[in-house]
């Protein structure tokens, strides 16, 4: 075997356990993730560091939905929507690094889903901007862009960039609309239904 093979045959190997790890990686942070959202509202009480660790961990399952949103929209209406946001954010593009690590792991198992296809083309055409509007709108396929992203080797670099900006958005713009209904809820209409239910 000539030594240009056996570089070939390490860097394949290499390459395989890095897969491999990333997978592992991925279910470890998904089982921590289902055994700890019964308990995300616990970390409400720990202001900003709680809304970080409760969009990690909800945006870190891969397809499994965690209630991260509903705590993002409550906080906006407790605390500075605009920090809320920008807080949830990094947390929310940090635990969507789960799918593209789950992409990056897995290339070639989803190939055929036709969902999935359409992600991978989308990634391949423009993946900054797919990643960043699919972000930017609360919806479950947001993870499957992430798989795409990874699977099609596409920079971990702008795939974070273009998830923390589009996620930042989305959880800025729910804070705010916490932050602003909330309030009018509480003050407004919640009194006015205990008035009519006496």
């Amino acid at each position: 075997m000539s030594s240009t093979e056996l570089n070939a045959a390490r860097s394949r190997r290499i390459v395989r356990l890095q897969r491999v790890g990333a997978l592992l990686l991925v279910i470890l942070v998904s089982a921590a993730a289902l055994l700890l959202r019964d308990r995300l509202l616990e970390y409400e009480r720990y202001g900003y560091l709680g809304i970080f660790i409760t969009t990690l961990v909800g945006s870190a399952t891969v397809v499994l939905p965690v209630p991260a949103l509903a705590i993002v929209y409550v906080a906006g209406s407790i605390w500075n929507p605009l920090l809320v946001g920008l807080v949830a954010g990094l947390g929310d593009a940090m635990g969507e690094s789960t799918g593209y690590l789950a992409g990056y792991a897995g290339q070639g198992l989803l190939e055929n889903a036709p969902l999935y296809r359409r992600f991978e083309k989308w990634m391949l055409r423009n993946g900054f901007l797919t990643v960043f509007f699919l972000s930017v709108i609360p919806n479950p396929f947001f993870d499957l862009a992430g798989v795409a992203a990874g699977a099609s080797q596409f920079p971990a670099k702008w795939f974070f960039l273009a998830a923390w900006m589009g996620k930042t958005i989305k959880d800025t713009a729910i804070a705010l609309a916490g932050f602003y209904s909330v309030p009018v809820f509480t003050n407004s209409i919640l009194p006015g239904l205990t008035t009519l239910l006496q």
